[in-house]
């Protein structure tokens, strides 16, 4: 879930809008509540498209098929209006994960899983081909798992065999990897429930195997493989299952088994063995009912879903004050929150905000309630570090739901975010508005260098912690940065990293660096110079008579053992890389996090492998539980600086802990809370965090600096400082 934002409306069709689910070209999916209380998704259209007639009449055909739809394993549609300016649906709010987070996150199921999972998906598709239609978008995605049983979801593609499509005829309706071969075709006359079977076909050699018979890749390539060749089927264990699935697979339409066959024939397949083991019988149709419902699931995907049905009302905190560039300050802080003790609370209309029924705010408790204590999210969410900001947001909320959902936390946290817009004005007006705020008890970020700067001055005079991730608070004068938590490696250690691996992994004596005039160039130059790994020797070499004449300097003449770019550009980075290889250098080379980028694999090409990089950084796969749960929430794997940001939350989270087992009362104060940051060593997901006690505050170095090495179309991460894989 997400927060709403200041553009969307309070309520749809007499439905109060709560968060949003889901968003993007065609429109938007939110959570709201219907006027007899129960939970549903609302799709919402844009209203641009709603504007082209034949994009209205598919819309009042989606709805006519879904109420057409009748299932145990199909969500229903409950409320709609293709009439009016923005159309909408409603369907029931299905809290459940989908098939994909499930494996991608907690790898293939087995066997008698998923003879139980296509058991129920393909008599769901016989009662959608009952009623005379056919779904069209089959895939992992659409598929939500719940403690009773999956749900087939998204009909919006659905329309009856024969029906005069709404595409232009060059087309291609659904979603490549789970095509049917005939509906891969562009134009093609028709489509009917054969292409439901084989799509379901691919559903279930992906949950077996947990890849795609297809492939992954550019979507013209996959849909290739599709029309003209054999599935890869190597992960699905052979027998019943496999077989089946080769059927569904066929490439005639008329070589697939029909639905109701299909279903009947993996329903006899999971029924208990004669030892009594086996999932049990999958149900057989509307009505009928399931026998310990949750027991044919993978241990792990049933705590993900038992998970993800407590969290049903984690409504997020609204947004809908959340300041953007340019705007001014709220003239008082509001309360527009909604928090969830134990996953359930009650809620409230008031002034057209939601409030927190039995929950106060600041450390209070109301009603004997767990007290609250808010902290502030201040990043650039919408100027040029938008990326690295939504990351820092996203990963600060599942932390906070993390931690609200723990049994016996003792308190709830609350997250207020505030954009800043990238400028030094708006880093300025937002620091003033957290430190206004009494109730926010620290804050995270900010996420830019600048805005740092802008903010450390209001931040320590209002005793307000700040923890830095991607920022090492580089230039703040050090009153200022009394305050400041700075959780990442500062950019003049990054140098350590390969000092320690040209001393004890790959030793060498001669080191050339290729610097670039600024101030991050010349910081790294002069850490290696200053330290020459085993008492070499190091020559620096710039870059202002060209790359080309830096390596014959470096290489030719002077006969380096190693070449270090010290340098912020990727595409210089990429020129000094194929330059060492004209000049056949096979030594170690690398440079810092900086040029570790895509840009730099495209312009470096076959030259960039082998390359080294130091980053301030882990990479989220390093962090499987974290990566799965990032995955789970938002559908995309973790971006840089997510799980330094989830950890952020933590060590307030922790010191808030440790202040509350000496605190009289609910209270933290801001001043204790900020100092208590630095006391002690936090044990995150990406790293630990352990604090200089010599007054500085400085990030200790082990386990702060990390190496990656440039492999194929990918950077590999080779492990934290001193414990890296050796390449």
């Amino acid at each position: 879930m997400r927060a709403l934002t200041s553009g969307d409306p309070g309520a749809v069709g007499g439905h109060r809008l709560l968060a949003r689910l889901g968003a993007g070209g065609m429109g938007v999916v939110y959570l709201a509540r219907t006027p007899g209380g129960a939970l549903v998704a609302l799709k919402v259209i844009r209203a641009e498209h709603a504007a082209d007639p034949d994009f209205r009449a598919r819309f009042r055909r989606e709805v006519t098929a879904a109420g057409r739809l009748r299932g145990r394993w199909l969500v229903p549609v409950v409320a709609a209006d293709a009439e009016a300016r923005e159309p909408w649906l409603a369907t029931e709010f299905v809290p459940g994960p989908t098939l994909t987070e499930t494996v991608d996150g907690h790898g293939p199921w087995p066997e008698p899983a998923v003879l139980r999972l296509g058991g129920y998906l393909a008599r769901t598709l016989a009662d959608v081909h009952r009623a005379g239609l056919v779904h069209r978008d089959v895939k992992p995605g659409n598929v939500l798992l719940t403690l009773d049983g999956p749900r087939l979801i998204d009909f919006g593609i659905a329309r009856a065999p024969g029906a005069t499509a709404l595409t232009e005829s060059d087309v291609v309706i659904g979603s490549p990897g789970y095509l049917a071969p005939e509906q891969a075709r562009t134009g093609a006359a028709e489509v009917g429930p054969p292409a439901d079977v084989f799509a379901l076909g691919c559903v279930l050699a992906y949950a077996a195997s947990a890849r795609r018979p297809f492939g992954t890749g550019n979507p013209a390539a996959v849909v290739f493989r599709t029309v003209h060749e054999p599935p890869d089927l190597s992960g699905v264990p052979e027998g019943t299952l496999r077989a089946w699935v080769e059927r569904c697979l066929g490439k005639p339409p008329e070589d697939r088994p029909a639905a109701a066959e299909l279903a009947a024939a993996l329903e006899s397949a999971a029924q208990p063995g004669p030892a009594g083991e086996g999932p049990g019988p999958a149900a057989g149709g509307p009505g009928d009912t399931v026998a310990d419902p949750v027991s044919w699931l993978p241990g792990a995907v049933v705590r993900v879903v038992a998970e993800r049905a407590g969290r049903a009302l984690d409504i997020p905190p609204q947004d809908r004050d959340t300041p953007v560039s340019g705007s001014p300050p709220p003239a008082a802080p509001t309360r527009r929150r909604f928090l969830a003790a134990g996953g359930a609370a009650g809620v409230v209309a008031a002034g057209g905000g939601l409030l927190a029924y039995g929950l106060g705010r600041g450390g209070t408790s109301v009603g004997g309630a767990a007290p609250v204590h808010t902290l502030g999210l201040h990043a650039d969410l919408s100027g040029p570090g938008k990326d690295t900001g939504r990351a820092h947001e996203r990963a600060a909320r599942l932390a906070v739901d993390r931690h609200n959902v723990r049994e016996n936390a003792g308190f709830r946290l609350a997250l207020e975010v505030a954009d800043d817009g990238g400028t030094r004005e708006g880093a300025a007006r937002v620091a003033r508005r957290f430190a206004d705020d009494a109730a926010v008890r620290a804050v995270l970020g900010p996420t830019t260098a600048a805005g740092t700067l802008a903010a450390a001055g209001t931040y320590r005079t209002a005793r307000l912690g700040a923890v830095l991730v991607g920022i090492d608070g580089t230039g703040v004068p050090q009153p200022d940065a009394e305050t400041l938590a700075v959780t990442r490696a500062p950019e003049k250690l990054l140098a350590a990293a390969f000092l320690r691996y040209f001393t004890d992994d790959r030793p060498v004596n001669r080191v050339a660096i290729v610097s670039d005039r600024g101030r991050e160039a010349a910081d790294f130059a002069l850490a290696v110079d200053e330290n020459p790994p085993n008492d070499g020797i190091v020559t620096v070499h710039d870059t202002d008579d060209g790359v080309t004449a830096a390596v014959e300097a470096a290489v030719v003449d002077w006969r380096a053992e190693a070449v270090l770019y010290a340098g912020t550009s990727p595409e210089r980075a990429a020129r000094l890389a194929r330059a060492l290889a004209v000049a056949e250098f096979a030594g170690p080379r690398g440079g810092t996090w900086h040029t570790m980028t895509p840009a730099f694999l495209d312009a470096a090409g076959i030259t960039a492998g082998g390359w080294l990089f130091a980053a301030p950084f882990t990479a989220p796969a390093a962090a499987p539980d974290f990566a799965a749960a990032y995955r789970g929430a938002y559908g995309v794997a973790p971006p840089r600086w997510a799980p330094e940001a989830y950890d952020a939350v933590g060590l307030v989270g922790a010191a808030i802990a440790r202040l509350k087992r000496t605190a009289v009362d609910d209270t933290i104060d801001r001043g204790p809370l900020a100092q208590e940051l630095f006391r002690e060593t936090y044990r995150g997901v990406a790293k630990d965090l352990t604090f200089a006690r010599d007054g500085t505050h400085q990030l200790e170095l082990p386990g702060s600096l990390f190496l990656y090495q440039a492999r194929g179309d990918t950077f590999a991460f080779l492990g934290p400082y001193g414990e890296w894989r050796r390449p």
